[in-house]
């Protein structure tokens, strides 16, 4: 078996993350921050261990502006719909994923300005474009890091200097390189940052949070959900203050144990080095994928400008077929289709199929880039 769906969720994941939850459900298994006993204490360490280790991750400098969440498609969510209001003015890119382009169609039915700024057919964000679209009324500016469709990585730092020029804020999806690119949210400029547990921190699904930077006004940020929260229990209004404002009901304590154990790792392995072994198997990829007729590989075609997920075409066959093929016949797990993210299928030119899309990881091999390519070879030279 060879697993190259790791842009969805990455697998496997290393034991420490296996064992931190064994650990978690056999020896703490209480809920955090809701009592005073051994076990309620302990679990509340392992969450503010996890918050810790994010913050060390990502370079921010408070822990306790990481809010936990189930994934990032909530912390998104939280960032959009608690923060802009209606006559707000939002920019964001055509590769965004739906986890920001739903939320923002949403919010403009309600009275928020959107501007799409279009990227090349490649994938890329002009900066300019972004400063371009600015308005007196403009909020925030929201931006995937790096597309999951094409793995093509956005000016982030760029346009962070442009939102601080402009005292707007910015707002970074960091699911797809959170783990295998570096990202700094003070080196970067980037107010509110949103990541995912499942994907490259090598963690458990059902985790994911939001990083609110200290130009965000919390007083704005409308929390998603209210309730219990272990804190300030004798009033019934929400906290006014972070994390407890917009994490409300018990948490996903084993998640975030596992989710501790897995960014623990990647800070072991090193974010440089995970990227290194990376691009190797992105250029080797795309090398062997552009060496095949019939196969159109889309995006910069440079594994230096984008992440380990290169989505691909065979002519004549349907993604959804090569897939199939490529699962049934070789024992290759990928992604087909639009990837929630019909907007970036636009932009490059695939829509309404889609591509057929291999998101490498750290965990895999050349070789097993080398069979994969030879897969596609062999469907590619059938004659239809």
């Amino acid at each position: 078996m060879i697993y190259f769906d790791n842009a969805a969720t990455s697998w496997p994941k290393p034991p420490a993350v296996l064992e931190a939850m064994a650990h978690f459900l056999n020896e703490t298994g209480a809920n955090p921050g809701r009592a005073a006993h051994r076990r309620a204490i302990a679990s509340g360490r392992i969450v503010y261990e996890a918050r810790e280790a994010v913050a060390t991750l990502f370079n921010a400098p408070d822990p306790l502006r990481v809010v936990f969440g189930p994934n990032v498609t909530e912390a998104l969510n939280l960032a959009l719909a608690g923060y802009l209001r209606a006559g707000d003015h939002v920019i964001t890119s055509s590769m965004e994923h739906n986890s920001v382009m739903r939320p923002l169609r949403a919010l403009e039915q309600a009275g928020v300005k959107l501007t799409v700024v279009p990227c090349s057919p490649a994938g890329f964000l002009d900066p300019a474009g972004v400063e371009a679209a600015i308005r007196p009324n403009t909020i925030m500016v929201a931006l995937n890091h790096a597309s999951n469709v094409t793995g093509s990585i956005l000016p982030v730092a760029e346009v962070g200097r442009i939102c601080r020029q402009r005292d707007l804020l910015l707002l970074v999806d960091a699911a797809q390189p959170g783990g295998a690119y570096p990202v700094d949210v003070q080196a970067d400029r980037i107010d509110l940052l949103a990541f995912t547990g499942h994907k490259a921190l090598c963690g458990p699904m059902g985790t994911g949070g939001l990083i609110v930077g200290d130009r965000v006004d919390v007083a704005r940020l409308r929390p998603l959900k209210r309730g219990g929260t272990g804190s300030n229990s004798e009033l019934e209004e929400q906290p006014d203050f972070l994390p407890d404002m917009c994490e409300s009901g018990t948490p996903n304590a084993v998640g975030l144990a596992g989710l501790a154990a897995g960014v623990q790792w990647v800070l072991e392995q090193g974010v440089a080095a995970i990227r290194a072994h990376e691009v190797e198997l992105t250029r080797r990829l795309i090398g062997g994928l552009q060496s095949i007729p019939g196969v159109t590989v889309y995006g910069g075609l440079d594994p230096e400008r984008q992440t380990a997920t290169v989505s691909f075409n065979v002519a004549g066959k349907a993604p959804s077929e090569v897939g199939l093929r490529l699962d049934d016949e070789y024992g290759i797990m990928c992604r087909v289709g639009l990837h929630c993210a019909p907007a970036a299928h636009k932009t490059i030119g695939t829509f309404p199929d889609g591509t057929v899309r291999f998101g490498l990881s750290t965990f895999n091999t050349l070789d097993e880039v080398d069979a994969a390519v030879q897969a596609v070879a062999k469907l590619a030279q059938e004659v239809n």
